[in-house]
């Protein structure tokens, strides 16, 4: 009876938030084209990437394996790896109307987990943002100045998790790269996306193993 409690539960949550992530990426969407030099980016792939980024975390909270104070990061970030990638993909490049706007809405979202949480996350970006900086100063070609503004609102909700995800996230998005251009024989993959998935990856195996 329980176990069909927490599958309801479950399936209720990936409907709904499902749903929501796939009307936000059209929001999304909009707001893409509609800034400074907007891209346009697929409305199929967009929806579907948000839908699935949305259901997971609620999925995961409705089983009760993490507390619902994590949702609002989660979803925070899963609209920054779709909008940031999408836009890298299409127009290679991360604008500040997506960057800036993900770090602001990326604190945020650790409000409700405290302030333990929050002046981790404010430490964890001012981290990060200044190790992608010093990189993209000594090797300009290696690190873009997107990447080196999108590096605060990767780095508030990983340390907010967990220090470790502030290495685990960058190398595990460098191996993708590596990988990447291997199969593909490309001389050069954009760093911005397998950066954000890493990044949300890593998020969910940390918050789930806390």
């Amino acid at each position: 009876m329980v176990i069909g409690t927490v599958l309801a539960a479950v399936l209720i949550a990936v409907v709904v938030a499902g749903s929501a992530g796939g009307l936000a990426a059209v929001g999304v969407r909009a707001l893409l084209a509609r800034m400074r030099r907007g891209v346009l980016v697929p409305v199929l792939p967009t929806a579907g990437a948000l839908a699935v980024l949305w259901a997971v975390p609620a999925a995961v909270v409705a089983a009760g394996l993490v507390p619902a104070t994590w949702l609002p990061a989660w979803l925070v970030l899963g609209v920054l790896v779709v909008a940031g990638s999408a836009t890298d993909l299409v127009a290679r490049r991360l604008p500040d109307a997506v960057t800036v706007p993900g770090a602001v809405l990326g604190l945020a979202a650790l409000v409700p987990l405290g302030t333990g949480h929050l002046v981790s996350g404010l430490l964890g970006a001012a981290v990060l943002g200044g190790a992608f900086a010093a990189v993209h100063l000594a090797a300009p070609g290696a690190l873009g100045a997107g990447d080196v503004k999108l590096a605060p609102a990767l780095g508030a909700p990983l340390a907010a998790a967990s220090w470790g995800g502030l290495v685990a996230a960058p190398v595990l998005a460098a191996v993708g790269v590596l990988v990447l251009v291997l199969a593909g024989g490309a001389r050069r993959v954009p760093y911005g996306p397998p950066l954000l998935a890493a990044t949300w990856l890593t998020l969910v195996a940390t918050v789930i193993a806390r």
